[in-house]
């Protein structure tokens, strides 16, 4: 009878136990994505300074009047930069919009925050078309350096700004799209929006914006439920994220427009930009395998991060770090403005893995010389760019030739 008694005891413990732990985990998790999660807030800001006649766009009157845009899953990560699954009529798309709350700029984590004491605030009634065009002209001489075709560019962003279509640009969207040239992302997908890698802008609403939805949302892996995530160990997730992928073929395919990617974005027609953080789940692809960048909110003009982290104090060269993956020298207490690690190297080094499993053993010592190869590349040394477009031209080929023949190419 004692002994029965000790293992009541002792099953009673472990129960509560788990309904413990259980509950704290549940509790961590809701109030996570409370915190992650504020699109409803975020549409309500927005919303309100629409009908105040503050802003103006094209998704304004689908969000706010006929409220056919619908938030679906979230997908925050930051509670400053929403992001949601959408629908807007028959589109699926991505919705992301950036709160109110971010006053400060944090290195390490944020590289776009909100700065509400000066939004919507420009341009002010009275603003011309020609005093507007000057005032975007001058953003992008700050933002992208002094390049020959800027007023192009300009021109992209007064028709994208037009959102009603009407011919010309009012004083509500020229405030609008002010706003949204402060995010890098916007500005990349004007830039890029005839490359096929770039989702497509379905529309904005202030600084919300609309993009093509990607069907598979990482370049590799499974998405597991958030409470096996927890207890699943670090090595054997890296594993895992290699066993659930496409055919080698496929990959290779991928792989290409990832590289091809890279190209518009070195030395392109306004500037070069970096990637700053390179993780798998910023890259998708869609159906028939074609690549799509899937978050470029980390990608900034060369130009904008010169001029941000240069001097800026430090100790060691970690202090010198801009988002995740874009790092310069400490030298004398100061970082210097030049990165030292190509956009190619970045990448190179995030398909390694992913590019040599399964990859046809008649070219896999070839592959991987090529691969060890690019990593190496190095941002500041003489004959960078040549060695760049070599390495890269070269990558392409071998892998365009080993699947031109199959049905994946």
């Amino acid at each position: 009878m004692a002994r029965l008694s000790y293992m009541r005891i002792k099953y009673l413990f472990f129960s509560w136990l788990a309904v413990f732990i259980g509950s704290w985990v549940i509790y961590v998790r809701y109030n996570s994505y409370t915190e992650l999660c504020r699109g409803h807030e975020c549409k309500a800001s927005i919303c309100d300074k629409y009908r105040k006649g503050i802003i103006d766009g094209s998704a304004c009157e689908g969000l706010c009047s006929k409220e056919t845009i619908y938030f679906g899953k979230c997908l925050s990560t930051k509670p400053n930069n929403q992001m949601y699954l959408g629908i807007w009529g028959n589109l699926e798309g991505v919705i992301k919009c950036q709160m109110e709350d971010a006053l400060h700029l944090d290195f390490g984590t944020e590289l776009e925050p909100r700065k509400e004491i000066v939004l919507f605030d420009k341009p002010t009634r009275g603003t011309t078309v020609q005093k507007f065009k000057e005032m975007v002209h001058n953003l992008f001489n700050t933002k992208l350096g002094d390049q020959g075709n800027l007023r192009e560019l300009v021109n992209l962003i007064l028709a994208a700004a037009d959102g009603n279509k009407d011919g010309h640009v009012s004083l509500p969207e020229a405030k609008s799209a002010w706003a949204l040239l402060q995010l890098n992302e916007f500005l990349l997908m004007v830039i890029l929006q005839d490359k096929e890698h770039t989702p497509k802008l379905l529309g904005f609403c202030g600084d919300l914006y609309i993009t093509e939805r990607v069907p598979y949302t990482s370049l590799y892996g499974i998405s597991l439920p958030w409470i096996f995530e927890i207890f699943v160990p670090q090595g054997l997730r890296k594993r895992m994220d290699q066993w659930f992928t496409p055919s080698w073929p496929r990959k290779a395919k991928i792989v290409i427009g990832l590289l091809e990617f890279v190209e518009d974005i070195f030395h392109g027609p306004y500037g070069n930009f970096l990637m700053c953080d390179t993780s798998a789940k910023n890259f998708g692809y869609n159906d028939k395998y074609d690549l799509k960048v899937v978050d470029m909110r980390s990608i900034v003009p060369e130009m904008h991060l010169k001029d941000t982290i240069k001097d800026r104090p430090c100790e060691v060269d970690s202090d010198c770090i801009y988002g995740t993956d874009c790092s310069t020298v400490c030298d004398q207490r100061k970082c210097t403005a030049d990165v030292s690690q190509p956009n190619l190297a970045k990448i190179c080094l995030l398909v390694k893995d992913y590019l040599l499993r399964g990859s046809p053993s008649e070219i896999r010592e070839e592959l991987e010389k090529q691969i060890y190869s690019c990593i190496a590349l190095k941002a500041v040394t003489k004959n960078m760019e040549m060695q760049h477009s070599l390495i890269l031209n070269n990558l392409k080929a071998l892998l365009w030739k080993k699947i031109s023949h199959t049905n994946d190419s």
